[in-house]
């Protein structure tokens, strides 16, 4: 009986993996994703090709042939995370119950529900209710799990929330002044289209958004005013988001000039139990860094200030006697961040490598911001220096060197 729960958590374990975070670079990972994102692709398509009566009469069967595969794997997909859910390293201290409710109600959660479930619906409703299935283009949602673009994307939205709701509520407030005075303007005139400001509103709205259908024209002189004061309000209008999700997105590009996910912070032990806000927390401090085949990144006996991740390229350790070779995925020199230690190993880049560099001087600033951060954070370090993983001295000699023994050569 243990021994067949020992096996069900490695398949769990080895599930969460390939769905989510597992080793970057890993063949079966990356087939994964990229079957899924086909799959994902190919709905889309399909929801645009369907609603042209030639195509959709010609290949009806094949409509529905996909449908059907498409709502088999997204289902498994969506009930093997909740199964998973519970190795994501934020909710480990959670309750199995707890965390897989936790990824239930979360975005992504919601997103992989809203994917599958009107589908299932679609089977028990009267066939005039299956519009529903237009549903299926919220799984264009689902490539945000897949696209840095549309992480950094969203995550720039996130972080200018409060401005653009700003812009938003100023939009709104503009909208009604230009309403109530075209309103003031243009009521005796034109009653059937400006006789009251709820009628008036689609006027200013259209006008401030640089539309202007037409429909509705000012032809008063004080209506034709007011009308060319809203259009350059609404340039400004207008630029003002543009601008504010633009300059967010730039930086969010330009932090991360490469892929950088969420597991490849929380996969750290340094980090692995710390809340999903902190570990977002930390990816924002993250800056790139490009060194060439050949190029030293570290030196023995030089003090340490920062930790690597590895996001392209490999990278050699030369410790006593041994060299070791770090992929994709793999980091180095995490106890640097809490400690100005020496370098225990020389670091060396075989090929050209995209590195990821957290300074330590960002995450005490961090730590000083979230105790709660700096005390689980010191725990860890406490915990694996007692153990002997991490040499006193030392900086580099961590887990994740013995993990890549096995790719070491003499």
């Amino acid at each position: 009986m243990r021994a067949h729960a020992k096996r069900a958590l490695e398949l769990r374990r080895r599930v969460y993996e390939l769905l989510e975070h597992g080793p970057l670079g890993e063949f079966r990972v990356r087939l994964t994703n990229w079957l899924l994102i086909l799959l994902i692709v190919v709905n889309l398509v399909a929801v645009a090709l369907e609603t042209v009566p030639r195509i959709e009469s010609a290949y009806r069967s094949v409509f529905i042939a996909i449908e059907i595969f498409s709502l088999v794997v997204f289902t498994v997909e969506y009930l093997l995370r909740i199964w998973v859910a519970v190795e994501h390293a934020p909710r480990r201290h959670l309750s199995a119950k707890r965390a897989r409710w936790e990824y239930i109600k979360s975005p992504a959660g919601l997103i992989d529900l809203i994917s599958v479930l009107p589908f299932w619906l679609a089977f028990f409703t009267p066939t005039e209710f299956r519009v529903i299935l237009v549903f299926r283009i919220v799984r264009f949602l689902k490539l945000a799990r897949y696209s840095p673009a549309l992480r950094s994307l969203l995550d720039a939205l996130a972080a200018e929330r409060r401005a653009l709701f700003g812009c938003l509520v100023i939009m709104v407030g503009m909208a009604f002044v230009a309403a109530a005075l075209i309103h003031v303007a243009e009521r005796s005139v034109q009653p059937d289209k400006f006789g009251t400001i709820p009628d008036s509103m689609w006027w200013a709205i259209v006008t401030l958004g640089q539309i202007g259908y037409g429909d509705a024209v000012p032809i008063t002189t004080w209506g034709r005013l007011i009308g060319v004061m809203t259009i350059f309000v609404g340039l400004v209008m207008i630029a003002l988001p543009i601008g504010i999700v633009a300059t967010a997105f730039s930086e969010q590009v330009h932090r991360r000039a490469f892929i950088v996910t969420f597991g490849m912070v929380a996969r750290v032990p340094l980090f692995a139990e710390l809340a999903a806000s902190h570990i977002a927390d930390i990816m924002r401090l993250l800056r790139s860094q490009t060194v060439d085949a050949g190029e030293v990144i570290v030196r023995v006996g030089e003090p340490a200030h920062s930790m690597y991740f590895i996001a392209r390229g490999e990278i050699d350790i030369a410790l006593k006697g041994r060299h070791i070779k770090l992929g994709v995925g793999h980091f180095f020199g995490e106890i640097a961040v809490l400690r100005r230690s020496r370098r225990s190993a020389t670091a060396t880049a075989l090929t050209r490598a995209d590195l990821l560099v957290l300074d330590g001087a960002d995450l005490h600033r961090l730590m000083e911001q979230e105790p709660l951060v700096a005390e689980r954070i010191h725990a860890v370090v406490r915990e694996r220096i007692g153990a002997d993983i991490v040499s006193r001295k030392g900086d580099i000699v961590t887990e994740e060197i013995e993990q890549a023994r096995e790719q070491s050569w003499p």
